[in-house]
């Protein structure tokens, strides 16, 4: 049959599926589940290994597609995940699910087998470990299987243990199945799940653990849960605590499949005498058996097998939609989640230019011909300045971004090795973004020349691969150059789990991005210029000004009142005057912004509190490129140390400040020292202004 054909199935690959970030020659996430993913749907992951092991053809068609039909009847998306020539694939369309059920070569896939396969090119059905791992790269947290692996009978003198179970104990997803097979040594399995760290419950009233054929094995859970629900909110707990162990909800048969359940044990047993008789070993007992016990109940344990899939399919999609519908109940301290979450980070998603900055020695530049000066390069970019920043100060954020294979990548790669670069994709088809800066004698922007194009590559489809992350963070900042989709996307995770987000705009087109739907209400800071707080305004619909104020007195008459409409959504606003200061808008608090986003909403006065610039000359001026990106890292990062609002705003000046004196973005010898605004000194600092909004 043609469809067979390697030739057809390499189309089939290339033309329904989209890659997935930076294991794209590896991974592969089918549309309809990406889509699911990105809109917080809820997703169910299966195994494969019950259609290219599990069942004979065609039976383990057919029940695949009921499993993949029952998941869409409950509301939820089917994400069957599977090897085809050397690629992972979560979501399997019609003809392939056809060609793993047919295919006789296809190899039963665990954690081990995986680096084999897909660097041999070789196709496979993923195990309960195999698929347990994809699903987890991809963002999905529920899985429905059968039944799980288990530790062998006399598996204490032969250590044959199932890798399903250590993989439980690793990875953080929910396992629904029917228990494990009474082929295996079920209080030896469970006492190995409990050593691993793995909570294990029954679905139901009862604690019973079922033996997959029968409701009942003669052991119990140490737990149980009596609804989707239930399940649901043991399922957000254990991820808001930030485990990196699994879940088992073991299933029982539905009533009516198992009274054959007696006469399927017997023949069981005789099945596992003859596997013994036959030298039958390792992973190849349980196909064995299960062929074998198939023969002798003529046919009932297959149908029991099958109905057994069927419930678990249903139990599982209801708990995967209760699970979307949870609301996040982590604990807060001062408005920011606690940080009791192992590993919990700061998030950057932004771009990264290698930046050439030219600057004249004359006072004024003429255009159209050359002038004298000085050309350096750089290492600039908005998310990758702020990620800068951070990590200079102590707060190393994990930074997402992208940039192309090329010696420009190379370069800043290796000037940025002080920061946590493992989230940058490095692409094949595209340049790694570069600005070429013209500036004047006192550091002022004449001239900006970008090829960006990149930028728009960081997508919600690779950002999401770090939705974990995310939805753990202490802060996620956002830089305006990255697509309005993926700001969309990172603001709906922010927005479920109460994450607050920064949004630095990166000049007055791109401050309206996150305003063009309704993404700007899940934000809790933004630092625009005055530029780009009337973009904002104007695209909300309100009245700007003709021209920008430009006096100090213009200023603090104006900019409050544009950023009051501002403030019923987002915590803070931020605006940076340039050579004036700033001037910091919110809840009022003991005279002063309460930076400190609050739990609980409630009415709110508003002030604006008014803080001049540090003096730098035009002579000590290097260039401005990065200052208010140093201003707001060493901000975040006072917000983040949990300061009072002054001695976050003088950390941000500071940072300001070394930014002017460098020629780099952010000084390379900016450290935490350099920034400390010490209390002796309070009197050289002008006192701040607050006015009332």
């Amino acid at each position: 049959m043609l469809w067979r054909s390697s030739a057809f199935l390499r189309r089939s690959i290339t033309t329904s599926f989209t890659r997935l970030g930076k294991n794209e020659s590896l991974f592969t996430i089918h549309p309809a589940v990406q889509e699911a993913l990105a809109d917080h749907r809820p997703v169910v992951a299966l195994e494969s290994t019950i259609i290219t092991h599990g069942m004979p053809y065609p039976h383990n068609l057919s029940t695949a597609r009921e499993v993949e039909a029952i998941v869409r009847a409950e509301g939820a998306i089917p994400a069957t995940i599977g090897i085809l020539e050397g690629r992972i694939h979560v979501g399997l369309s019609s003809d392939e699910l056809d060609f793993l059920a047919q295919s006789k070569t296809a190899l039963k896939v665990s954690r081990r087998d995986l680096p084999y396969v897909i660097s041999k090119g070789l196709s496979g059905g993923t195990t309960v470990s195999g698929t347990m791992i994809a699903a987890h790269m991809a963002g999905i947290r529920v899985f429905v299987t059968g039944g799980v692996g288990g530790v062998h009978r006399d598996g204490e003198n032969s250590l044959d243990v199932s890798a399903d179970l250590t993989e439980l104990g690793r990875t953080p997803i929910a396992v629904v199945s029917a228990g494990v097979k009474s082929i295996l040594d079920i209080g030896r399995t469970l006492e190995f799940l409990e050593t691993q760290g793995v909570c294990v419950a029954t679905y139901g009233d009862s604690k019973s653990f079922p033996a997959f054929f029968s409701q009942q094995s003669g052991f119990a859970s140490p737990y149980c849960v009596s609804s989707a629900e239930e399940a649901a909110e043991l399922i957000a707990s254990t991820l808001s605590l930030g485990l990196h162990s699994g879940i088992l909800l073991a299933v029982p048969i539905p009533e009516e499949h198992a009274a054959t359940g007696q006469q399927i044990e017997d023949a069981i047993q005789t099945a596992v005498s003859e596997a013994s008789l036959k030298g039958v070993t390792g992973k190849d007992v349980t196909p064995f058996v299960l062929q074998r016990v198939n023969e002798l109940t003529k046919g009932k344990s297959l149908q029991a097998n099958i109905a057994l899939i069927h419930n678990n399919a249903k139990v599982g999609s209801k708990i995967a939609c209760a699970l979307s519908k949870h609301k996040d109940k982590a604990s807060f301290r001062g408005g920011f989640k606690t940080q009791s979450t192992k590993g919990q980070k700061t998030i950057v998603i932004g771009g990264i230019n290698v930046d050439l900055i030219a600057k004249g020695t004359t006072k004024k530049l003429l255009f159209g011909q050359t002038n004298p000066g000085s050309v350096c390069q750089s290492f600039g970019g908005v998310g990758r300045n702020i990620a800068d920043c951070l990590s200079r100060l102590g707060h190393k954020p994990l930074f997402i971004s992208a940039v192309g294979k090329d010696s420009h990548s190379d370069a800043v790669l290796n000037y940025c090795k002080h920061m946590d670069t493992s989230a940058i994709v490095r692409l094949d088809d595209q340049k790694t973004a570069t600005y070429c800066a013209v500036i004047n004698e006192s550091g002022e922007l004449s001239l900006g020349l970008g090829d960006m194009d990149i930028h728009q590559r960081i997508r919600e489809q690779y950002v999401s691969q770090y939705e974990d992350q995310i939805a753990s963070a202490s802060l996620v900042v956002l830089d305006g150059n990255i697509p309005v989709s993926t700001i969309d996307y990172v603001c709906g995770i922010a927005r479920k789990y109460s994450i607050p987000v920064w949004f630095e705009p990166t000049d007055a087109d791109k401050a309206c991005k996150p305003f063009l739907s309704e993404s700007w209400k899940s934000l809790s800071y933004t630092s625009p210029n005055l530029a780009e707080l009337c973009t904002m305004n104007q695209t909300l619909g309100l009245p700007i000004p003709r021209e920008l104020p430009k006096s100090l007195e213009d200023v603090l008459s104006c900019v409050p009142a544009l950023s009051r409409p501002l403030l019923d959504h987002l915590h803070c606003v931020v605006v940076t005057l340039g050579s004036l200061g700033v001037l910091v808008c919110g809840e009022h608090e003991a005279g002063t912004v309460n930076l400190l986003p609050k739990r609980h909403k409630r009415k709110r006065q508003l002030c604006a509190v008014y803080y001049p610039a540090l003096a730098v000359s035009s002579e000590e001026t290097v260039n401005v490129s990065g200052a208010g990106d140093s201003f707001a890292g060493a901000m975040m990062v006072g917000i983040l140390q949990g300061r009072n609002t002054d001695s976050c705003v003088r950390m941000g000046l500071l940072a300001a400040r070394t930014s002017l004196l460098s020629p780099h973005p952010i000084d390379p010898a900016l450290t935490v020292d350099a920034i400390q605004p010490e209390e002796s000194l309070d009197q050289l600092w002008p006192k701040p202004t607050c006015m009332w909004i």
